[in-house]
């Protein structure tokens, strides 16, 4: 994980990237600073110390969802500081009276998180999605592909979140599982290959990664719904089973065609490409 601060209203919020799960984490202390409107980050971290407790009292699951990473601090060093997703801070915000609190949601969805906006509205994350990669130069075929493979990617999580998997880690963790099985390389080679760092990598896949991703999660679900598959041990040997089953279909496609389903494509822009390989 790298720090990747961002700024609102020229206050710094301290974040990173979490590679495994595709997912910004923002330190909560500096969101509270920034709601309680306190100069001294000590005051902001008493207060938020308080509230945590409060709402862990009440049973919040905000709190719970909150994780701790090594962030460092004015003087350099690193400390233990509680991080939490956007989703999760969106959440935090109403616990906070403050004229800040509306800036800070807008904020939060500005720099890339509008899930509350997309769990009112799903119709939005998808008009979105599709007007960004129509600017990028996608083809109406690679989009549609896209799309339904996304489909059946929320399929998949929808059945993990209702059989004890936790979002998150063990989402992950199953999702590289499967990944590893149909494409014999995990998530982070893959984007490796590609010249990705923080991007996503369904969105630089070509049309037959899409596809065999999709049939070897679509595989992964209809096998554990078929076993009625529960907690990681069930759904681990699932996505086995399921990435397996993608794998034959890609070596049998490969042996016709005699080309490479896994690749180096990728959609950056130019600048970023000449980039990747002066750094090869």
């Amino acid at each position: 994980m790298k720090l990747q601060p961002a700024i609102f209203e020229a206050h710094e919020i301290r974040r990173v990237y979490d590679e495994a799960t595709e997912t910004w984490l923002f330190s909560v202390v500096d969101i509270v600073q920034v709601l309680t409107q306190q100069p001294d980050y000590q005051t902001a971290r008493k207060y938020w110390n308080k509230l945590k407790e409060r709402l862990g009292k009440e049973g919040s699951e905000s709190v719970t969802n909150c994780h701790r990473l090594k962030l460092p601090a004015a003087d350099g060093k690193n400390y233990l500081t509680d991080v939490a997703t956007p989703e999760t801070l969106l959440r935090l915000v109403q616990s906070v009276p403050s004229p800040k609190a509306e800036p800070i949601k807008l904020w939060l969805a500005k720099v890339g998180y509008e899930r509350m906006q997309e769990l009112a509205d799903p119709a939005r994350s998808l008009d979105r999605a599709r007007e960004t990669w129509q600017k990028h130069g996608r083809s109406q075929k690679w989009i549609q592909q896209r799309m339904t493979g996304q489909e059946t990617r929320n399929k998949l999580t929808d059945y993990w979140a209702n059989h004890d998997i936790k979002e998150g880690e063990e989402y992950a963790i199953l999702t590289n599982i499967i990944h590893q099985e149909w494409a014999e390389v995990d998530v982070k080679a893959h984007k490796a290959m590609k010249g990705l760092k923080t991007q996503n990598l369904r969105d630089h896949m070509s049309e037959a990664e899409l596809i065999f991703t999709a049939l070897a999660e679509l595989s992964t679900r209809q096998i554990a719904e078929s076993i009625e598959a529960t907690g990681m041990n069930e759904n681990e040997a699932a996505a086995k089973t399921g990435g397996g089953i993608a794998k034959k279909a890609r070596l049998e496609l490969e042996g016709k065609t005699g080309r490479k389903v896994v690749s180096t494509e990728n959609y950056l822009p130019p600048s970023k490409k000449k980039l990747v390989k002066r750094e090869e």
